[in-house]
């Protein structure tokens, strides 16, 4: 494991070097990390780019640090500790367990200053940052559920699909959206599965967890579909599905369209990266309904000016929040029918 860990670190210092330059005249260069929860995901792939371009301008070094394939807490603290290890001027860490870490390598911290990217520490640990850079992923949840209401506003059926239980931002994501569905003020802080509130209830089997690898998530998705059930809308709040857009059609268009003559066929809201050509074509054709979209980039470039600001004694804000953006498709699509 320590073997595999340590070419994961010498692939990120690779991927960037071309990102270097030489030390400013005036200071010495400084060396800043983003953790990751799996180095070969879009997302942090591109936060570490735009983190990489922000640090090039000052003459500074961003990496891109974490292993690959699915993603574990305890793979992740194996890396937190190396990186600690490195005397870094600064890490921006995707949290996956809040808990773990901070009873783990993160008791190591010391003057490390520490920020979280995109996926904070539950609030028991937030002591442990200084800053939060990236969504507001509670605002963004209510998003994905107004979503949902503007292509089923008389409610319907949801079945979400997402990552590990422990995994705070997914989690907050999925809290936004049963708040928005429920509509008007949450009696006694409810966060459970929607019950039939403003017309919206979740399928029993909901939301289908350990959907954050492309196969697993395509799989049950796919299985969701034939297992007719009656499901009206189905949201992720990560974007693993459609990491491989033709993938995705290949296996998921045949599905949507016997579903479409039978007038069954669910309204599909995802999350996603920066989209690329294919993924919104999947949109124009009417394979996916609605993405929202988190810019990866600029949260890496955030993220790079507030570690310089903590490497240089600077005060900080506790939290920045970068909006998301909506894309619809073109034209309207017919979807299915209302139930």
């Amino acid at each position: 494991m320590k073997r595999s860990l340590h070419s994961c670190f010498l692939w990120a210092a690779a991927l960037f070097c071309g990102l270097q330059v030489s030390a400013l005249a005036e200071a010495e260069p400084l060396r800043f990390a983003l953790i990751a929860k799996r180095v070969d995901q879009t997302f942090f792939i591109q936060a570490a780019e735009g983190c990489a371009q922000a640090a090039q301008t000052q003459g500074d070094t961003c990496l891109l640090l974490g292993t690959s394939g699915p993603t574990h807490f305890r793979r992740q603290n194996e890396v937190l500790e190396q990186a600690l290890d490195m005397h870094l001027d600064g890490i921006a860490l995707a949290v996956t367990h809040s808990k773990w870490l901070a009873e783990h390598a993160l008791r190591r911290l010391g003057k490390t200053p520490l920020i979280t990217l995109n996926s904070d520490f539950a609030p028991e640990e937030q002591h442990l940052r200084q800053s939060y850079v990236g969504l507001d992923n509670l605002a963004f949840g209510q998003q994905l559920g107004g979503l949902a209401q503007h292509f089923r506003p008389k409610g319907g059926k949801l079945c979400i699909l997402t990552g590990s239980p422990q995994e705070t931002n997914l989690q907050t994501r999925i809290r936004g959206i049963r708040q928005q569905l429920r509509g008007g003020r949450v009696e006694n802080g409810t966060t459970g599965p929607l019950q039939g509130e403003n017309g919206w209830s979740e399928l029993k089997r909901c939301p289908l967890y350990q959907a954050n690898d492309p196969p697993t998530a395509l799989l049950k998705l796919a299985t969701l579909l034939n297992s007719g059930s009656q499901v009206d809308a189905i949201i992720t709040p990560g974007s693993w599905l459609v990491y491989e857009a033709e993938e995705f059609r290949r296996q998921i268009a045949p599905i949507l369209a016997e579903l479409d003559q039978k007038g069954t066929r669910p309204v599909i809201i995802m999350t996603i990266n920066e989209p690329d050509a294919a993924q919104l074509a999947l949109l124009e054709d009417g394979l996916v309904q609605a993405y929202l979209a988190i810019k990866g980039r600029e949260i890496g470039r955030e993220s790079y000016r507030i570690l310089k600001r903590l490497a240089q004694g600077e005060p900080v804000p506790e939290e920045v929040f970068i909006d998301s953006h909506v894309y619809l498709p073109k034209a309207p699509m017919h979807i299915g029918s209302e139930r």
